[in-house]
């Protein structure tokens, strides 16, 4: 319960345009909404417990505080950052009590992935017999944050980052709300200025206001500008803090954007490949690391198909360890542009893959004998390289026609080339190669 000085204090301008009813969020029609699933809870008042999953400022906090005023339940919030064991034993405790008095409990727990697993596992007993009707937010996957004990008892719902226009609505709200209590007109925005500070934002409301804020008490202060005046994009662009890029290099956003670099490469496209490596360099990946990566994309989707893809990417991660950041980074980015443009196959892997099943599918088969050394008398006398034709003494060296496989597996074909660079030489070669075996 707010105090007289509480309200005094000043509050950010997010709290203060804090949406008084569920309508009022903007962007999770898809939850919200009255078909949504949890409109649909919210109608006929009675709601499951749920984890709240999505980007900072797309409303988790503000639909849990609704959700309790919409269903007549007490509303009990944690923070995983500041709270342990015992803050949740006071609340269940308090949980207990109200429900013997006919009232229910919404639990409302931010971060809830900073919990470990012990301090998950207290909700379950809790959340089993319905004491508490459990609320977490999260911006990390649960898939990977939470124990599936207490994520089979919850529903995950997926918030999704607000739409530009649904960000330019809450500016534009929000220039009314500073106008209002500045007493003093709010200044138009040229187009350029608004869809700056909408890009600005990256789907996070809370972001969107605090950019707002900044700007209209930096135009409002400004003495030297005319009444009325448009505000330009380059007051915006003065105004606004440098967008730090959304990454985690230990939770799902690197997973996500590794994936997309190496699937942009294998599909060939330089300005996604560049685009998405310039956002794991910009949010503080390990280059390295990504060196790493590159060469795997050398041998895995380009192989053979253009040899010199992997000695450019063993090049570029030897260029960067020499030179560093961000000097470096320039030799990763040649790589990247080779590898997307270069003629692709993945037959190596394809056939390493195969070899390693028929190894591990057949991993006792005895060398055949004519391939065998033979170091010793007693060796050679039990038939050990006997027949072997050393096949630089033939009239076509590398033809001599002989069997290496075990004879389960002779006749297998694991590697078998494109038409695509130099893969396609490699198969006229090889063609020729068993076509001079059958005449052997």
């Amino acid at each position: 319960m707010s105090t007289l000085f509480e309200n005094q204090a000043p509050h950010p301008l997010a709290d203060r345009l804090r949406p008084r009813r569920l309508g009022d969020i903007v962007g999770q029609d898809h939850l919200l909404g009255p078909e949504g699933p949890i409109g649909r809870m919210v109608a006929s008042k009675r709601l499951a417990s749920m984890i709240l999953w999505g980007p900072p400022g797309c409303g988790k906090t503000t639909i849990a505080r609704l959700l309790a005023e919409g269903t007549d339940l007490a509303f009990e919030p944690l923070s995983a950052v500041f709270s342990g064991v015992a803050d949740l034993r006071k609340v269940f405790d308090a949980a207990k009590k109200r429900r013997a008095m006919g009232q229910g409990t919404l639990l409302f727990v931010d971060e809830i992935h900073r919990f470990n697993r012990a301090q998950q596992d207290a909700f379950l007993p809790y959340v089993e017999d319905g004491s508490v009707i459990h609320d977490g937010a999260t911006t990390e996957n649960p898939s990977f944050e939470l124990n599936s004990a207490l994520l089979s008892r919850l529903r995950v719902f997926v918030l999704q980052p607000l739409a530009p226009e649904a960000i330019r609505a809450i500016v534009e709200r929000a220039l009314a709300k500073l106008a209002a209590e500045s007493g003093k007109p709010a200044p138009p925005l040229s187009e350029a200025a608004l869809e700056l500070l909408v890009r600005h934002a990256d789907g996070d409301a809370r972001r969107a206001l605090n950019a707002t804020e900044a700007l209209l008490d930096h135009v409002l202060r400004d003495r030297k500008r005319a009444a009325g005046a448009e505000v330009s994009v380059e007051t915006v662009a003065a105004v606004l803090e440098r967008r730090l890029a959304q990454y985690d290099k230990a939770g799902e956003h690197h997973f996500n954007l590794i994936s997309a670099l190496h699937k942009a490469v294998r599909g060939s496209d330089v300005e996604g490949a560049l685009y998405w490596l310039a956002r794991m360099i910009d949010g503080g990946e390990d280059v390295l690391y990504l060196a790493r990566r590159v060469v795997r994309m050398a041998v895995e989707d380009i192989g053979l198909a253009d040899p010199r893809a992997l000695s450019i990417a063993l090049a570029a991660k030897d260029a960067y360890h020499f030179l560093g950041s961000p000097e470096g980074d320039l030799a990763i980015a040649e790589a990247v542009i080779y590898l997307a443009a270069a003629p692709k196959s993945n037959k190596v892997y394809s056939a390493w893959n195969e070899a390693q099943q028929a190894a591990r599918d057949h991993p006792a088969e005895p060398v055949p004998l004519h391939i065998r050394n033979a170091p010793t008398a007693l060796m050679k006398g039990l038939g050990y390289g006997a027949g072997y034709r050393y096949d630089h003494a033939e009239e076509s060296a590398h033809a001599a026609g002989q069997e290496y496989l075990p004879e389960p597996l002779r006749g297998a074909r694991w590697y078998e080339p494109t038409d695509a660079g130099y893969e396609k030489t490699l198969a006229e070669r090889l063609a020729w190669l068993a076509q001079r075996k059958s005449e052997k």
